[in-house]
């Protein structure tokens, strides 16, 4: 199906995810492969992480005297999941955008070219990452920072620590979060368009994310969408997760399940968030091409081949801005 500049311009949130779900019927064994050596790591340690925390923290709770090991042995966890998941979700976002890139450019696509071109995309995403891990640290510090000056303003020190808030904390408290969220989304989109922005334009770090922030112009709302229903989709999914398989039987919230139950539904859950974030790697190259059309920013086949092959060692110097008339989504 080829779409034009002007069509996807016009693609709401739904529109972009069915274009974007059609994308690996063009490649079908490369994005199997991509799935399988990249994606499908990065789901199941989302989900199983917590099956090593959950007991650690049981014991932490239930214990009077909780020793050091317990404690060190969580934290070495917790870092291990986040060395895992940091670098497979770069991995993925580095694959994806140049596999989808390499269709719209009618580039051959392979698995082998995707990995080949890792190392050079990578200290990009990287860069750009870090900004953003320094964007996403001075808003929680925000954030704290706010909800501790509402505490200090309407909770007086010689307040009784059984009596309830008073309705204007609450209701300050509401708005602060309100807004706090629709930042944490809106930055949220500012990364994921970076990140493709870092691969397919010879900018990265902060030129990224005022590139992006550009490109999210008129388009704050479309993202948004997509944000929020990527986060609810996840939420759901560790939450049946959590409730199915890593909780045991006469926990709170638990499905009671026995084993080989747990097994199957944990196997159903992981297959779910593995295909919801495929979609989403997908999602977020086609919205980059959406809002490149948005501002009539036409996007060149050749430049973009060219750029792609810089990559694999084929490096010819772009002769313009990347720019691309036609979009060709799927098969």
């Amino acid at each position: 199906m080829e779409l034009a500049s002007s069509d996807l311009a016009a693609l709401g949130a739904a529109e972009l995810v069915r274009a974007s779900a059609s994308i690996p019927r063009a490649a079908p064994r490369t994005f199997a492969l991509l799935t399988a050596c990249l994606v499908f790591p990065l789901s199941s340690a989302v989900l199983a992480h917590s099956l090593f925390t959950h007991p650690i923290l049981l014991r932490i709770q239930s214990a009077t005297h909780t020793e050091a090991a317990e404690w060190l042995r969580l934290f070495a966890y917790q870092f291990l999941y986040l060395i895992v998941l940091f670098t497979f979700s770069l991995l993925s976002t580095a694959a994806a955008v140049f596999t989808v890139a390499s269709l719209y450019a009618s580039k051959p696509a392979s698995i082998s070219a995707s990995l080949a071109a890792l190392p050079p995309i990578l200290p990009r995403l990287l860069r750009t990452f870090l900004w953003i891990s320094l964007l996403m640290l001075a808003y929680h510090l925000v954030f704290a920072l706010t909800v501790l000056l509402l505490i200090v303003v309407f909770i007086p020190n010689g307040a009784s620590e059984t009596a309830p808030p008073s309705l204007s904390f609450v209701l300050f408290l509401v708005v602060v979060v309100f807004v706090f969220l629709g930042i944490h989304v809106y930055i949220s989109a500012l990364w994921h368009l970076a990140s493709v922005v870092s691969v397919l334009e010879p900018v990265c770090g902060l030129a990224a994310m005022a590139k992006s922030r550009q490109l999210l112009q008129g388009r704050a709302g479309t993202a948004a969408t997509l944000v929020v229903s990527y986060f609810a989709v996840c939420g759901v999914t560790s939450l049946l997760f959590r409730a199915a398989v890593v909780k045991g039987r006469g926990e709170e919230g638990s499905f009671g399940l026995a084993l080989p139950g747990r097994l199957l539904v944990g196997a159903v859950l992981v297959c779910v968030l593995v295909c919801v974030n495929l979609l989403g790697l997908l999602v977020q190259s086609v919205f980059y091409y959406a809002c490149k059309a948005f501002h009539n920013q036409l996007i060149d086949r050749s430049a973009l081949y060219e750029h792609l092959g810089g990559y694999l060692g084929e490096y010819v110097p772009l002769k313009s801005n990347i720019q691309m008339e036609n979009l060709e989504v799927g098969a």
